[in-house]
Order: structure tokens, then sequence, then C-alpha cells
């Protein structure tokens, strides 16, 4: 019985990764996409608020950062099972058409919901690392002569690295917890297969069980970035 549910919750540690890993492969790029987004100083009415002075107000209107706040807001403020539901259940309600009834539909939803969600997260902790670098620094690279993507990848970037790490990998670890969300939409993750024991056997020890791989899981991540905090000292 034992090696039977040890298998069992096994075969769900990897649903688990498979969806901590799809994840983070897509919303940490997107994340950053985002951030840009959020910074974004583009204004197309600039000139319009020129030639019609009632439209001052419009001079500053940045429609590009404002989108992407007003999307921040919404994705931050809700909870994740509410996007997980909505995305999952929401075009088959509202348009008659369930674009997920394919072979692993669930999952891709799923990896959807979990993607938007981090990367706003990921998103504010990005603009705050990029804003938290002294302006100075820019203005001595531009001082030597440097273009601004050389700015970015060569002062800028490796010190926003070393600012993010700490509030990212706590949002990494949160992370596999959330994992366990997807059986909202009956993903057999680690979490389900813990508790199919307890609905088909009646017995509670395999879902306490899970515990076990759940430790596991994120103790191996605070060691991995404990060693990559340990290598970005240098900034200190």
């Amino acid at each position: 019985m034992f090696w039977s549910v040890t298998l069992s919750l096994f075969r769900g540690l990897g649903v688990s990764a498979e969806l901590f890993v799809l994840t983070l492969l897509f919303s940490l790029p997107l994340g950053l996409v985002i951030a840009f987004g959020s910074m974004s100083k583009w204004t197309p009415f600039r000139r319009m608020a020129k030639r019609f002075p009632k439209l001052t107000g419009l001079a500053a209107f940045r429609p590009i950062s404002a989108a992407t706040d007003v999307l921040v807001w919404i994705i931050r403020g809700t909870p994740l099972m509410l996007q997980l539901i909505i995305i999952f259940y929401g075009p088959g309600m509202w348009f008659n058409n369930n674009i997920w009834a394919f072979e692993n539909g669930r999952m891709a939803a799923c990896v959807v919901a979990f993607v938007i969600n981090y990367a706003c997260y990921f998103s504010v902790i990005y603009r705050g690392g990029i804003e938290g670098v002294p302006e100075g620094q820019r203005e001595a690279g531009e001082v030597l002569g440097m273009t601004k993507s050389q700015i970015f990848f060569k002062v800028t970037l490796m010190q926003v690295i070393k600012r993010i790490v700490p509030p990212m990998s706590n949002e990494i670890i949160t992370l596999v917890k959330d994992t366990s969300l997807a059986r909202i939409i009956a993903i057999a993750e680690l979490v389900k297969a813990g508790e199919a024991y307890m609905k088909s056997d009646g017995i509670t020890w395999p879902l306490f069980y899970t515990m076990v791989y759940y430790l596991l899981f994120v103790g191996v991540l605070t060691i991995l970035f404990n060693r990559l905090e340990k290598k970005l000292d240098y900034f200190r």
C-alpha cells in the first residue's frame, strides 16, 4: 500500500512539476515585457494637446503604461482560483466554443492562467529592480559612450538580477504550492493524487504524505536560490 501511494503521489508530483516549469518558462519573459509596458513613456496625444489647449490633460497620457497597469491591478486583485475557473470554463459558457476541448486541454488552460497571473506579479518585481538602479550609473554609461542597450545589459541588468532574486525566489516558491489549485479543473496534480485515496479508500495519511513532496521540492529550490544569492554578492 505504501509503495502504491508513493508511486501515485510521484506521478502527481510530475504533473505539478510540469505546471511549475511551464509557468516559469513563459511567465518570466512575459513579466519583463509587462514591466517595460508599465514603464512606457509613449504619449501619442502630446501634439494634439498642443493644438487644442483644452486637451492639455492628454499630453501626459501614456496608453501603454495605463493599459498594463490596469491589467496588473486586475490580476493581482483577484484570486488565481477565480482566474483559472474563468479561463477554463468561460469560453464554453459565453461563446459556446470550448477552446480547451483537446488532449491536454486542461493543462493548457491551467498554464495560461498561471502564466498570466505570475507574469503580472513578476512584472512588479522587475519594475522595482530596474527603477532601483541609481540613475547616476546610467548617466555614467552614457558619458563612456555606451548605447542604451549596452547600458541595460552591462550596467543595469546584472544589478537588477541581484535586487530581484530574493522577492523572485519567494514568488517562485509560492508557485510550487499554488500548483495545487490545478485540481479545481480536475488536473491530477500532487494534492489531488493524495485526496483520491481519501475518497476511494477512506484513508487520510496519503494526503498528509504530500507534504513530504512539497517540502523536498521547496527545499531544493531554497538551496539553489541561496547559492545564486551568494554568487551575486560581488555587487555589495
